[in-house]
């Protein structure tokens, strides 16, 4: 499983940052960063020029099918690497096509197919201090972040394995 870093620092830096938090504080940042930025998004996963919308859509089904306890678990088992076939399966797709299934994601928590955070779920200061930089970001930016941030996840597929 490989990905390309972008070669901005700044946007190193934020990953990092980012990366540095527990997974469910990561995943809260994201959340956060999905409701105030969604309107943005929106145009730029679906409509990237090399994205795979049935395939994200494909995974997005398979997690959609699971109880709340269980996708909540797939996002914590994406962020730390853990090695199952659905993180597999993430970590074959390419890295736009990852990040339209975490915009899947959260649209499926405004939905409430996908397990969400409590409505009164307050970001760590640490996560809020970074989320105020994220949203400082051009827009170009902002993307690349999140393409960056994304693309680690999962695990990579392994020789004679299912996918």
């Amino acid at each position: 499983m490989t990905f390309t870093q972008t070669g901005d620092q700044t946007i190193r830096e934020y990953v990092q940052s980012w990366q540095n938090l527990d997974a469910d504080e990561q995943l809260a940042l994201f959340w956060f960063v999905y409701k105030e930025m969604g309107h943005s998004i929106t145009p730029a996963a679906p409509g990237a020029s090399t994205v795979s919308p049935e395939i994200a859509e494909g995974l997005f089904n398979q997690v959609k099918e699971l109880d709340h306890e269980a996708q909540l678990q797939l996002q914590r088992d994406l962020i730390n690497n853990v090695d199952t076939q659905l993180t597999r399966e993430y970590g074959s797709i390419g890295d736009t096509t990852k990040l339209l299934f975490w915009y899947r994601l959260s649209q499926g928590m405004d939905e409430g197919t996908i397990v969400s955070f409590p409505a009164d779920y307050k970001l760590s200061a640490e996560s809020q201090r970074l989320f105020e930089r994220i949203k400082g970001l051009e827009f170009q930016q902002q993307i690349t972040l999140f393409r960056d941030y994304v693309s680690p996840m999962g695990a990579e597929a392994k020789p004679g394995a299912e996918i």
